[in-house]
This record gives C-alpha cells, structure tokens and sequence, in this order.
C-alpha cells in the first residue's frame, strides 16, 4: 500500500488560485480514477475536479470557503501498488529523511557510554482504559437558540416539537438525533398550536444563525463591494411607452413558427442597446482603474444577469449587434438554461462589454443596479404596468409603461451622455419598426 499525494491541478489559463465549494467525498471513501470528487470556483465559474487515481481516501486537506493556491496538497489517497510517478517525486525526500533518521539513532545509540546505559524497566501491567462516563445534556441558558444540524430541524418541525426544550449532548450542548429520538419516546412536550384568541399560540422567533459566504455568493459580494468602492454611480431613470412594442411582441408570438422561440421583452432591449451604442461608446466600455485605460468595444457583448439556485450570474450574449430579435432570444434561452443548471462554460459567464439587469414581474418602479466592474453602464429594467396617459388631443388613454433605471461610471460617462444614451432606446423602443430598419 503506498500513499498518493493529490495536489490541486491548474483549472484553467492564469488561474492561480480556486475556492473550495464542496468536496463529494469523505475521509474512508474508495474513490476511483476520473470520479467527481470536488467543486472549485474560479472567477464565476464552477470547476468539477476528476480523483486522479483509485484508492482510499485517508485525508482531505481544505474546507468549503477556503481559497487554495494551484498545486497545494488537498487529497491524501492510499493506493494499491506503486504510487504514481508525480507523486513519488514529493515521498522520496521524506523516505529519505526517515532512513537518515534511523542510521543517526542507531549510530548515536553504539556511541553511548556502557555506564549510561539503564537496565531496561519491566513493563507495566496494562489496565482497561475506564469506560466514558454518559455524556450530560448541556444547560441552556432561556431565549438562546438550540444549536441543531438541518436535518434535526427538520425532523422536530415535522413533529411539532420545540427544540429550545430539548436537552442536547452534544459538543457546546448541540441536539443530535439520538437526544431528539430520546424526547419524543418520553412524550416531550409538543409547539402549542394556534387557537382560543388572538395571539394565541404565538412565540417571539428569536433564532439567530450564522453561514459563511462562500463560492460564488462570495465572489457577488466582491465584485459587487469593489464596483461600489471604486466606481462613482450616477444613475438615470426615464419611462418608456412600449406599448406599440407590446403589440408587435403579441404580434410575432402568435405568427413565430413551431422552431422559434417565444419572444420576451429583453431581445428587443438588446438589440435597441447594440443599435444605440456605436454613438455612445465609452458605455460599451471597460476601465482599467489602475492603469486609467479605457477600453471601447466595437462589439456588443451584452451580459444578462440571471437568477439561479446558485445566486446571480451574468451569461453573455457575444455580438449582439449581429443578431436579429430571434436569434438574440435563441441565445438568451440557451444561456439562462446553462446558467441555472449549473453548466455555462467560463467563457459564457465572462467578457461583457455592458449589462442589462432585469427584475422581472417583480420589478418595482425605480431601482439603482451596480454597475457590473469593469464595465461603465448596466441598463435596469423595471416592471411594465398599463398607466393612465393623455394622449395627442388630451384625452385620457390606457398605456403600457415601463421604466428604465440604468447606472453609468461617472468618471467615464457624463450626465448628458447617460441620459442621451437612454432616449436613444427609448425612441427606438417606442417606436419599434426603426429596430428593424
């Protein structure tokens, strides 16, 4: 049996470093060669990470939320045989050590003089270790909260029980599942249920719980921190009338053929940015704040930000200049569906020259998006609502409104030019065949 020493392998061109997400195995598994054994973050994208060879698993190095340089040591595996060639590099110089060790011993043992030497001592009796005592539930002090893992919670919510009055043993006077099956068999005491007043039934809800942010919640936070810090915001807000757009979207929906997809209001957001743009191009921009260097692109690479199970992601729709409402809409879907299944490649979830943000049905009347660093624009999109508006010969008439809240790089984007961008979309937005022209 010999030991293999897995190091973190390179995940990708110039990543030194990953976070660690969550490991798939434990300490004792056998694990075999090209197994899914690991989840790494890097930038914005998820890496699995294949056992290099099969064996057992003796000791895992690093915890979900610790950053790791590449090539660190995170894996120790006992493997069958020989240890692999790149691992035998790093045991040499420790069997090494340990044979010089034991020939210094020896040699410094015969030096010894005869008169130092003791007679050996007789061996004491071995006694049985005592038996642990059985473990006391630990007091808790009244309104702390009972300290319990997820599936004990679960399990007393079924039941209706009240862990704050469940003793727990374990370590700091956690409640394991052995404490709660112990409870219940001595017909503790159930969560009184509402009835018989108003009020009645109701307890004050003082649980508190800490969670460490890790993976990708983490690099958001980042990201979203040094956009703040390091980004002046200004932020412009103008409604948009769609609703002569809303009738050619009902319009082409109900005429798309069976390969088409159904058209949503962001396609043609898009392509009013990629046609509005070419006259605005320090918003289709990145600044390089270190170096002051801006960077204007030609090309519009516009980023979605995209909810998922796993936080918010931004897939990118490349030249989106290039593509007509349909084929915008193609990718919008292909992208969000990666991106929620958690298997966008790095290369889509990466490069976007500008950010659309949209908060869907819910949407609210004004926001302030954070601008997407580097970048030095992100269009936000509100909620449509249909609103009372006068129309040419003053009379009242139901309209279908939508407000665009977008923040530009103060640095980099004057006022006058934010909001010169924004009525370009908005003129072509309410006036939706000039898309197309």
């Amino acid at each position: 049996m010999s030991q293999y020493k897995y190091k973190l392998p390179d995940v990708g061109e110039g990543v030194v470093e990953a976070e660690i997400v969550e490991w798939h195995i434990k300490e004792g598994d056998r694990v075999e060669e090209d197994q899914h054994i690991l989840d790494v973050m890097t930038d914005k994208a998820t890496v699995e990470i294949p056992c290099a060879v099969t064996g057992t698993v003796k000791k895992i190095v690093g915890e979900p939320g610790d950053v790791i340089p590449v090539g660190t040591e995170i894996l120790v595996i006992d493997v069958e045989g020989s240890v692999p060639e790149d691992a035998e590099e790093d045991a040499e110089p420790e069997a090494k050590d340990a044979e010089v060790e034991k020939k210094d011993a020896v040699k410094a043992e015969e030096e010894k003089p005869a008169a130092a030497k003791e007679e050996p001592k007789p061996a004491k009796e071995d006694k049985p270790a005592p038996k642990p005592a059985p473990a006391k539930a630990a007091s808790r002090p009244s309104g702390e909260k009972p300290l319990a893992s997820p599936a004990v919670r679960k399990r007393a919510l079924d039941a209706d029980i009240d862990l704050s009055a469940v003793p727990g043993t374990g370590p700091a006077g956690r409640i394991t599942h052995a404490d709660l099956d112990d409870f219940i068999a001595a017909g503790g005491r159930l969560v009184s249920k509402a009835g018989g007043g108003a009020g009645a039934g109701r307890r004050p809800r003082t649980g508190v719980e800490e969670k460490k942010v890790i993976g990708l919640r983490r690099k958001i936070a980042e990201n979203m921190a040094k956009s703040k810090r390091t980004i002046p915001h200004i932020t412009y807000v103008e409604e948009i009338d769609l609703t002569a757009l809303e009738d050619l979207r009902a319009h082409l929906n109900a005429t798309r053929r069976d390969d088409q997809p159904k058209l949503t209001i962001i396609p043609f957001l898009v392509a009013a940015l990629a046609k509005a743009l070419p006259e605005f191009p320090q918003a289709n921009a990145h600044f390089d704040t270190e170096e002051s260097v801006l960077t204007q692109y030609e090309g519009v690479h516009c980023g979605i930000a995209t909810a998922t199970p796993n936080g918010l992601m931004v897939p990118v729709i490349r030249h989106a200049e290039s593509l007509d409402v349909w084929e915008i809409a193609d990718e919008l879907k292909r992208l969000a569906e990666a991106a929620r299944s958690g298997k966008a490649k790095k290369e889509e979830l990466s490069g976007s020259t500008i950010t659309i943000t949209s908060l869907g049905a819910i949407g609210g009347i004004v926001t302030t998006p954070v601008i997407n660093h580097p970048e030095t624009a992100i269009i936000g999109v509100n909620k449509m609502m249909t609103l009372p508006r006068y129309d040419e010969a003053g009379r009242l008439v139901p309209r279908k409104i939508m407000n665009l809240s977008s923040s530009f790089d103060h640095r980099i984007v004057d006022g006058y030019e934010a909001a010169r961008l924004v009525q370009a979309m908005k003129a072509l937005l309410e006036n939706p065949a000039t898309l197309f022209m």
